[in-house]
């Protein structure tokens, strides 16, 4: 019998990489939304590690190009050392933002993690906005539309040396999916750096089944998958509990689709949900649906499948 896997729950309470306040609450409401008994239904050692400390936000406006600067190195650098402590233990960390700045830290670990272990790093990259702005391009001086380019490299020297690594990550590494809103600027970063993109136009004309099949090819017993998940991946009707909505986004099967084809790899290696805003939400809603989608990214299916061809029975 196999010995039940560990993970280990990381709250990172701040909002202080976004332009609108609330996603501080989200690691309170993914609790009450019930994730804790949901992953010990699917055999797992649920070690909940309660919230991360870190700097009040202080709500002022950027100071060139970046704004809060010094708030989010400090939640990144603090999240990095909780995330790679999890690693190092063996255990898989689930952080619970916050918003989404805060992957610079999370995947900044598992890139050290992947680079003294040997293993080949994939990010799997859930979001409606490809988060590759810089300084010298982004219209808000927001630090949550920057952790993709910030993580290889293009970003403030502080941040994209966390994990002592830069850049943490090459752009091949990277795996976006359900994109469908990029600044002007920004469009030319993402095509000059070759980031691979699946947005929804390509989910559209491809299906959800083909472009996960593309994202997890050359995926083996070698990869450490991390994924990113901005609840803002979602199409609002069924997420409305985010800051940044944007309409045109994945439905709730086509989610839950995605979901399960990386739980089939069996290389889920750690996980981000961010930018839950319940200020926002709906009843707790969005929350709930972001529980239903981490439980699939953990085996939760209709029914129990082959891993060889998960399409049979």
């Amino acid at each position: 019998m196999t010995a039940p896997r560990a993970v280990s729950l990381i709250g990172v309470p701040t909002d202080v990489g976004a332009g609108v306040r609330g996603a501080s609450m989200g690691p309170e409401a993914m609790r009450v939304a019930g994730i804790v008994p949901a992953l010990v239904q699917h055999g797992l050692i649920v070690q909940d590690q309660g919230n991360l400390a870190g700097p009040p936000n202080p709500w002022q406006p950027p100071v060139e190009g970046y704004r809060h600067l010094d708030e989010v190195v400090d939640w990144n650098t603090t999240l990095h050392e909780a995330m790679y402590a999890a690693l190092t233990d063996g255990t898989l960390p689930i952080m619970l933002g916050g918003d989404h700045c805060l992957s610079i830290g999370s995947v900044t670990a598992a890139a050290r993690h992947c680079r003294e272990t040997g293993r080949q790093l994939r990010v799997i990259w859930l979001d409606a906005h490809a988060d590759f702005n810089t300084a010298d391009v982004t219209p808000s001086g927001n630090i949550h539309g920057m952790p993709v380019s910030t993580l290889c490299g293009i970003g403030h020297p502080r941040l994209a040396a966390i994990g002592g690594h830069t850049p943490a990550i090459e752009p091949s590494w990277v795996r976006q999916i359900g994109i469908r809103s990029v600044d002007d600027a920004e469009k030319h970063l993402v095509h000059d750096q070759a980031l691979p993109v699946f947005d929804m136009r390509s989910i559209d004309e491809i299906g959800m089944r083909a472009t996960m099949e593309a994202v997890l090819d050359g995926v083996d017993e070698n990869t450490h998958l991390h994924v990113s998940f901005d609840v803002d991946f979602l199409d609002p009707e069924i997420a409305p509990g985010v800051g940044t909505t944007v309409r045109g986004g994945p439905t709730y099967r086509e989610a839950q689709l995605c979901m399960e084809m990386i739980a089939d790899t069996g290389q889920l290696g750690s996980v981000d949900v961010t930018e839950l805003n319940p200020s926002l939400d709906h009843r707790n809603t969005t929350a709930e649906v972001a529980v239903e989608l981490v439980e699939s990214l953990f085996g939760k299916s209709t029914l129990v499948r082959r891993r060889d061809t998960p399409h049979l029975l």
